[in-house]
């Protein structure tokens, strides 16, 4: 569940992290589920469907946002901007961003929209998961975004192998050169707390991860124990 300190602002579970208080009970887990999966539709793919103006850079207004999802859902006529708010706060991947009582996501765009996201302290190697019979194809040809606007890239190992895995049995991964990408001009923009976005990547800065990785073995090991 969602919970707020007064002190700390929002947080999950029971008791704040910060200073153990209570705090104030914000929605519980089956609530915020719902309530992030419609707005990840609406602010990724279609805001057109619930009457919404999207601006050139991804920003729809809050207030707009909560009483578009409340009118369509009779069951959230509870849903205020706070709500919101609080998905937005508390949201592990840094999936929403909230600024001026706007909000927007900040990746995983299949609508036209123009990235103004932060391109500084970029890491020099990021990481992107395939499936084996893909490998040969992106170490020749790079990797383009497919349905999505942007490529996505992970900042570890770990968090591009979970991101595979949703997709494919056992992902490879490979390490992407960012110093010689935004060397020779390409542009890597920081997105979720772990996700970074390019146009694509030209198979020249793509490489297989080193054999016996000790945090992809982990993953692999993981992987094993989950289906036995």
């Amino acid at each position: 569940m969602i919970r707020e300190c007064h002190l700390h602002g929002h947080f999950e579970g029971q008791l704040c992290p910060a200073c153990n208080s209570e705090g104030k009970f914000v929605m519980n887990d089956r609530e915020r589920d719902q309530i992030a999966r419609r707005m990840a539709g609406i602010l990724r793919h279609f805001p057109e469907k619930f009457d919404l103006d999207m601006d050139i850079n991804g920003w729809v207004s809050v207030r707009e946002l909560s009483t578009a999802i409340a009118r369509k859902d009779r069951r959230k006529h509870w849903l205020r901007d706070r709500h919101i708010e609080a998905i937005v706060n508390t949201d592990p991947k840094g999936r929403y961003e909230v600024r001026g009582g706007s909000v927007r996501a900040t990746y995983a765009h299949t609508v036209e929209i123009e990235l103004d996201l932060p391109t500084e302290n970029i890491p020099e190697l990021l990481y992107y998961p395939c499936a084996p019979d893909e490998l040969d194809i992106h170490l020749e040809a790079g990797i383009s975004p497919g349905s999505r606007k942007w490529v996505h890239l992970s900042k570890t190992i770990t968090t591009a192998a979970n991101a595979g895995h949703v997709h494919h049995h056992r992902p490879v991964i490979l390490e992407i050169d960012t110093i010689q990408m935004q060397a020779n001009g390409d542009i890597v923009y920081h997105a979720g707390t772990t996700v970074y976005l390019t146009e694509s990547v030209d198979g020249t800065y793509c490489a297989l991860i080193e054999e016996n990785n000790v945090e992809y073995d982990l993953m692999l090991k993981q992987w094993a124990e989950e289906e036995e």
